[in-house]
């Protein structure tokens, strides 16, 4: 299955934030929405992510200061990003390889969708559980 099947049907908003927002406004989009990360614009394209790990790395390195710059001075660029058409076994394997848990789905330079490692596992899961349940039906039809 692709990654445009796991996200047809969402509603189509995108939360994200622009380079010039404070890091303290977008931790604040974060906590309000209870999310993990953000995509970041810049001049209409995506420019890069701002996740939790960029606020944790961030207030480790440079303390609370941090919450005053703005989100292209932190956030992760360039960002990693799949396709529509990107298998959601070869995105879950690009996220593992590149220990990242949120991808952009891009078509062209537009973005059609936000992923994160949550939404994937859990269509494996849902997977596994429908193989079972076909198993048991076929094994208890025999």
């Amino acid at each position: 299955m692709t990654i445009a099947r796991l996200i047809e049907g969402r509603s189509g908003e995108i939360v994200a934030c622009d380079t010039q927002t404070s890091v303290r406004d977008a931790v604040r989009m974060l906590a309000e929405r209870r999310i993990g990360a953000l995509p970041v614009y810049s001049g209409g394209k995506v420019a890069g992510i701002f996740s939790e790990r960029d606020v944790v790395y961030q207030l480790a390195e440079q303390g609370p200061a941090m919450l005053d710059k703005t989100v292209g001075d932190v956030m992760t660029s360039p960002p990693i990003t799949v396709s529509p058409s990107t298998d959601i076994l070869e995105a879950l394997g690009l996220m593992t390889r590149r220990r990242i848990r949120h991808l952009p789905v891009m078509e062209g330079e537009a973005i059609k969708g936000f992923v994160s490692i949550g939404d994937l596992v859990k269509y494996r899961i849902d997977r596994v559980v429908a193989d079972a349940e076909a198993m048991r039906a076929y094994i208890q039809s025999a």
